[in-house]
């Protein structure tokens, strides 16, 4: 007998390739021309920065100066001639320049395409003066921050000078002459105007006792160094109302008194 009928096998579905995506050659061909063409620009560019003769440092230029020279500032700075501007590390031409120079509060770095470097020199302003130790007539300059940056021998128009003349009071210990000082300093940033123009002396007894001496044998005395803003306003009002007074008392800035005169 005949065996069963098999039914035929369908035929399996052809395998679908993904087709290989080719660029056209010429497409390939410019990208390639072209990613040649920028490593060449690249390798350029970087020639002229670094390489070339140009976009050297040929001059440097000083602005800001008042009390220094722009020879100092220059000589400190010591910015090497002929070096790629690019190249130029300002961080480290400002650290330099602050440390040789103690006048200078900031300075920046600037390099002036094609051929320039500007440093831009702000100088510390003088808030009060202080007699050098054991050299009569040599003032010390400090700042609004307290910095003592500089010596010389006349004092500047409008620096009070800071007389630590301290009373017997234990608190003194306790605070020591550096924060008594830096209290001075805090007085003289809040001097009105008026004031400010006339005061010779800073003398500083103890913390809470700071006397101005103005011209005219007149004192005022401001106490601590707190409340600076609202002594500063009392003392105004009290100086245009009493011209005529010898003394002014602002340490409690809401009960003032005036005497003398």
């Amino acid at each position: 007998m005949p065996g069963p009928l098999r039914r035929p096998r369908p035929p399996r579905p052809p395998r679908l390739r993904r087709p290989r995506l080719r660029l056209p050659s010429r497409r390939r061909t410019r990208l390639v021309l072209a990613a040649a063409l920028v490593a060449v620009l690249a390798g350029s560019a970087a020639w002229v920065l670094y390489g070339s003769s140009w976009l050297r440092v040929e001059r440097v230029t000083v602005q800001g100066v008042r009390e220094l020279t722009e020879d100092q500032v220059r000589n400190a700075a010591d910015v090497p001639p002929g070096e790629p501007l690019a190249a130029l590390d300002a961080g480290a031409v400002e650290d330099r320049t602050r440390r040789a120079l103690t006048r200078i509060a900031r300075i920046r770095v600037e390099r002036d395409w094609p051929d320039g470097v500007v440093l831009r020199v702000t100088e510390r302003t003088p808030e009060v003066v202080m007699e050098k130790p054991g050299e009569r007539g040599t003032y010390i300059e400090v700042d609004a921050e307290g910095v003592r940056y500089a010596e010389v021998r006349e004092r500047p128009a409008g620096a009070p000078l800071v007389v630590l003349d301290l009373d017997a009071s234990r608190s003194n210990d306790f605070f020591g002459s550096a924060r008594l000082r830096a209290a001075a300093v805090r007085v003289a940033t809040h001097l009105p105007p008026g004031a400010r123009k006339a005061t010779r002396t800073l003398r500083v007894r103890s913390y809470d006792s700071v006397t101005l001496e103005l011209t005219g044998d007149r004192t005022v005395l401001w106490g601590s160094a707190e409340e600076g803003a609202a002594k500063a306003k009392v003392l105004t009002a009290l100086l245009k109302a009493e011209p005529d007074a010898a003394h002014y008392n602002v340490s409690v800035p809401t009960a003032p008194a005036v005497s003398g005169g």
